[in-house]
């Protein structure tokens, strides 16, 4: 709530043209009455900016779209909240009333601690190489009319999001804002870890503007804006990192050896993983790329031997058989010295997971095969994909999918119910949340030499085919056990409501 304290003013001025008997409360909201009924304005949570010349006062605005004839809607109604550019032009009656005005307005504007400067890293490649003519036409035009200085850099390169946060000056800035799909905001969060100062350096506000308006990797945007009742759009998601509200946000630790990688949407395996890779021939096809290649692979579904152990979160425990140990890996999966080797890279690239011990805590097991399994840190993982309903941005859980036996005809079912998260309730659905899990992923059922993909946050993250992908040597980790971790709250994220 904004706070510019003293009382409430009130005077008759011209809004837009018309007469109009107007207040300004103490709590930043501006009220007006006209020909055209009650109206009004907040600061907080529908202004842009303000420009004062002479006796007149300029609001710009992304304002609620009317709801039931009014300007101003408190909520209460059905659907996502739908905001419209606009400005609106309050004539004073003298100069010292828009003195009044808008040093409360200005007060009020100051006191909600909205970002002043951000680093924007924008993606030109992503969606349909469109992101440079959307930040100029659509974003651009908003973080001007919030008075919000920025510097846009553009990657050049896969990994160069990372390499540019791990040298970034980051005093100079309020916050890091992605322009791309999910990958270039997975990079930031790589690129702060692997920094000295990561521990510091993590807590720097991350925003996510989706590059393409309809996108198949826009998870994390999704997410944030359904959370708050807003519709997902390239403005709201703009005006989510400029009003500055931020909240905590889990980070997932995948390790294997001595390799670790972050992640902050979700790790997939089996059929999720087939469609989200193997689509991507068909990305010109936009967003319908993964319906159509899901029903393709679904009629010739393939299953995967395997084994998935985890420690369940309170309330999931009946899930499972009990294991008495995990091999393989550490339950305080802090790399020792010995681990460590001497390979100096390994004891300078900063963070290198919870500390958290996970001894003592009950570890179980469901053996494959497997249809798929899908690990979600937030809730979407595109616009219209909702494969972890009941996942919460820093509750230090991750939300588990696992998909084994099902006909075909049931899976393509579940296909109609992914926006909203209702495919979950099929019988077919076995749903957890984890604090700690290991996947031991093996060979295709009835293949022995076929494997299947290991995705994290939309990039591969290991392969089982090598016949089938020559680039297999430049994948990160090998097709084998990984131990993925949650550290609680560890990032920090613009989101539409604190």
């Amino acid at each position: 709530m904004a706070e510019g304290g003293g009382e409430r003013l009130s005077e008759r001025i011209v809004v837009n043209g018309a007469a109009a008997e107007s207040a300004l409360e103490v709590d930043g909201t501006l009220r007006w009455r006209s020909g055209g009924g009650d109206q009004c304005l907040r600061l907080e949570s529908e202004v842009l900016g303000l420009d004062v010349q002479g006796t007149r006062i300029t609001v710009r605005a992304l304002a609620e779209a009317p709801r039931s004839g009014s300007i101003c809607a408190f909520g209460g109604a059905s659907g996502e909240r739908r905001r419209v550019r606009r400005d609106y032009s309050l004539e004073m009656p003298t100069e010292a009333a828009a003195l009044r005005w808008s040093a409360r307005l200005m007060n009020c504007m100051d006191s909600l601690g909205r970002p002043k400067k951000l680093f924007v890293i924008l993606n030109p490649f992503a969606g349909k190489k469109s992101a440079r003519t959307i930040f100029e036409d659509q974003i651009k035009p908003i973080l001007e009319a919030g008075n919000i200085n920025y510097t846009v850099v553009e990657t050049k390169y896969q990994n160069h999001a990372q390499e540019m946060t791990k040298s970034l000056d980051l005093p100079k800035y309020d916050g890091i804002v992605c322009v791309s799909g999910d990958g270039v905001l997975v990079e930031v969060v790589n690129g702060l870890l692997k920094r000295e100062d990561w521990a510091t350096a993590i807590k720097m506000p991350l925003g996510i503007i989706p590059a393409v308006a309809l996108g198949t990797g826009n998870g994390m945007a999704k997410s944030l804006l359904d959370s708050a009742g807003d519709m997902y759009s390239i403005a709201n998601a703009t005006f989510a990192v400029i009003r500055g509200h931020k909240r905590a946000l889990d980070v997932a630790t995948i390790s294997q050896k001595e390799k670790i990688f972050f992640s902050v949407l979700a790790l997939i395996w089996g059929l999720a993983a087939d469609v989200d890779i193997e689509s991507e021939k068909y990305r010109w096809l936009g967003s319908a790329r993964l319906d159509i290649y899901a029903v393709l692979r679904i009629m010739n579904l393939r299953k995967y031997h395997g084994h998935f152990q985890f420690i369940p979160a309170p309330g999931y425990e009946n899930h499972g058989e009990p294991v008495k140990r995990v091999d393989g890996f550490k339950s305080n999966y802090v790399l020792t010295q010995q681990e460590q080797g001497s390979d100096s890279k390994f004891k300078t690239c900063g963070y290198q997971g919870p500390e958290n011990s996970l001894d003592g805590l009950e570890w179980r097991s469901i053996d494959g095969p497997f249809i798929s399994i899908w690990v979600n840190n937030v809730p979407f993982s595109a616009e219209n994909y909702a494969p972890a309903p009941k996942a919460k941005f820093s509750d230090g859980y991750l939300d588990v999918v696992i998909l084994k036996d099902c006909p075909k005809s049931a899976i393509l079912g579940m296909m109609f119910n992914m926006s909203d998260g209702s495919y979950v309730k099929s019988p077919y659905i076995i749903y957890l949340k984890v604090k700690a899990l290991r996947l031991e992923p093996g060979k295709r059922v009835g293949h022995d030499t076929k494997g299947g993909i290991i995705d994290c946050d939309g990039e591969v993250l290991a392969i089982g085919d090598a016949a089938a992908d020559s680039n297999v040597q430049k994948h990160f980790m090998a097709y084998g056990p990984l131990l993925v971790t949650v550290d609680q709250g560890l990032a920090t994220i613009f989101t539409p409501v604190p």
